[in-house]
């Protein structure tokens, strides 16, 4: 009965099968926006479901409603797409979907279906016989088999420990894990604690050697990856046939062990023999593998708390824009607007466009009578480019603008930002986003371009000061390219040291970074050099807890000397000493 949904001014809220099973016994016709739990509905379609409701007038034959895909068993194929989708459904029988938020195509599908109503119930004409069309596509199958597969997942933690990460060997191991076929679930970068490693590894604490064990796990940067044995759908590459007529290249070490793996019958062992498969490949005593269920529950407990939801998750980074005008006169709104919209703002920079950056990001427009004005215009100012992130966050991001010009903004979606943010200097929305996952990559990579630094944690840092530090540099945003613990020698001091060798305090320094080992990383990002060194705060602690108090230095320096890190202070400096301290430092 009506009585039992929850009515909106609009849209009749449907959210679980029941609700989907009444809302079939309308008359007439139901346009149903099908939405995912982590969007919501289509808020820029509903000025124009309302219009239609206004002007049609049609209230016993027009219905519309909301859909939660995620709750109702007939909508489980639009499970986890990103795209909006909207069903048309004629006394009760589904006869029509339209993907993505096209207004005029539905608007004009609507007004046609409510005509037909009209002539039917007036004896005009008689009722089409529509096919029913099927709501399981030809992924479904697969879909519902990868979700049931992936419930099922027996993960495996791989421990790629610090004289790999430091060789360089890293990369290759992560490669040869994934051409075989494993799934790399998740990853974490991190320098083990005395105390995760004696936890980690307590079935072998009795052995003579532990200390030692321990000394070199805590030494260095170490990478904790998830792995998952994957399923029939992630084929190792080497499984395709040879092209008829070609001749085979010879096989190369991993294609021979995983064609061998991969034979009839043997799938399953090639499944459970991440271990061997290592061993074969000669970079076992690289790499500790953690098959056991308890034991791999600690390592989830610990470093991946999160991963269920992050595996129901699509995080996404895309590139936005805020083009001059909009940027100058209503910066803190865009960015208010962003925010509310669960958006992370991962990078953010003020820049002026070169005629040719311009011209490739209006590119939609190249054909329209105002394109010269448009990139004079885009040259003429400051722009605000930003990383964001979020769950679907490119789709999410592009449904937000709405339109590229006003006019259709204003016309079919008066909610979007391109309605809410129009200015009167050009007709085109005054917000970009990239347009697919490799564009924004490759936008973001020219935008901001990655940048390695030095950093050092001075040897009077405690552990767990040093783990504290650790911290702040991920949530800052930083990858640690590379980190290792080192006795730093007079003449690495001094490489490092350089511009203060003179100074009368540079024994104390010396004898000061003698007293225990360092901690040395490479830090990356964009703007690396400036931002570590923000982060880092004032020289001087206390003058740090006054200007920066939520700095390095500012929560962990005693005295100017024992500030606790150090960090270069230009880019050349910085790829200086990198290439000094470490071997193959780019090959991280």
């Amino acid at each position: 009965m009506a009585s039992k949904k929850r009515e909106v001014q609009l849209q009749t809220v449907i959210n679980n099968q029941s609700l989907w099973d009444e809302m079939l016994q309308n008359k007439g016709l139901t346009v149903i926006d099908v939405y995912q739990a982590w969007c919501g509905p289509c808020k820029a379609m509903q000025p124009l479901f309302r219009k239609l409701k206004n002007e049609l007038n049609e209230d016993e034959i027009l219905h519309f409603a909301v859909a939660e895909a995620d709750n109702i068993v007939t909508l489980q194929p639009f499970r986890d797409k990103c795209e909006p989708v909207f069903l048309f459904s004629v006394n009760g029988k589904i006869i029509a979907k339209i993907q993505g938020a096209n207004a005029p195509l539905v608007n004009k599908k609507v007004i046609n279906l409510i005509n037909e109503e009209r002539k039917i119930a007036a004896g005009e004409m008689a009722r089409p016989q529509y096919p029913e069309i099927p709501l399981v596509d030809s992924d479904s199958e697969v879909s519902e088999e990868t979700s049931y597969e992936s419930d099922q997942d027996l993960f495996s933690i791989a421990i790629i420990k610090p004289d790999a990460v430091i060789s360089g060997k890293g990369l290759e191991i992560k490669r040869k894990i994934t051409t075989a076929g494993f799934i790399i679930e998740a990853e974490h970068k991190t320098v083990l604690t005395e105390e995760q490693v004696v936890n980690f590894y307590s079935q072998i604490a009795d052995q003579p050697d532990f200390e030692e064990f321990v000394s070199f796990m805590t030494s260095g940067l170490s990478y904790i990856l998830v792995v998952s044995q994957g399923s029939k759908h992630n084929t190792p590459p080497e499984e395709t046939e040879p092209q008829p007529d070609m001749e085979p290249n010879k096989p190369s070490e991993d294609q021979c062990e995983v064609e061998a793996e991969v034979t009839p019958g043997m799938m399953k062992k090639k499944r459970d023999s991440l271990q061997e498969y290592l061993e074969r490949q000669h970079v076992a005593q690289f790499c500790d593998i953690e098959e056991n269920a308890t034991n791999v529950s600690k390592f989830l407990d610990t470093f991946f708390p999160d991963l269920k939801k992050k595996k129901s998750m699509k995080l996404e980074k895309t590139l936005a824009l805020l083009r001059p005008n909009l940027f100058h006169e209503r910066k803190d709104d865009v960015l208010r607007t962003i925010r509310d919209e669960d958006f992370k703002i991962l990078e953010q920079r003020q820049l002026v466009l070169s005629e040719k950056e311009a011209q490739a990001l209006c590119k939609g427009y190249e054909n329209e009578d105002y394109f010269n004005k448009l990139i004079e215009n885009m040259t003429s100012g400051p722009s605000l480019a930003l990383v964001l992130l979020r769950d679907n966050g490119l789709q999410y991001w592009k449904q937000l603008l709405g339109p590229r010009t006003v006019e259709e903004a204003v016309e079919y979606f008066p909610e979007s930002l391109c309605a809410q943010f129009a200015m009167d200097s050009l007709p085109v929305n005054q917000l970009y986003g990239s347009d697919s996952l490799e564009t924004a990559e490759r936008e973001i990579q020219h935008f901001f371009p990655l940048q390695s630094t030095l950093g050092l944690i001075k040897p009077h840092a405690t552990s767990e000061q040093r783990e504290k530090i650790l911290n702040m540099i991920k949530e800052a945003g930083f990858d640690l390219t590379q980190v290792k613990k080192m006795f730093l020698t007079p003449e690495q001091i001094e490489n490092i040291y350089q511009k203060i060798t003179g100074k009368d305090f540079y024994k104390d320094l010396l004898e000061m970074l003698s007293e225990g080992p360092s901690t040395v990383m490479i830090l990356t990002k964009w703007n690396a050099v400036a931002e570590w060194r923000r982060l880092m705060g004032p020289t001087d602690p206390e003058e740090a807890k006054v200007l920066s108090p939520d700095s390095i230095r500012a929560r962990f320096g005693i005295s100017k000397l024992k500030n606790v890190v150090h960090g270069a202070s230009n880019a050349y400096e910085a790829k200086e000493v990198v290439n000094r301290l470490f071997e193959n430092p780019e090959d991280n």
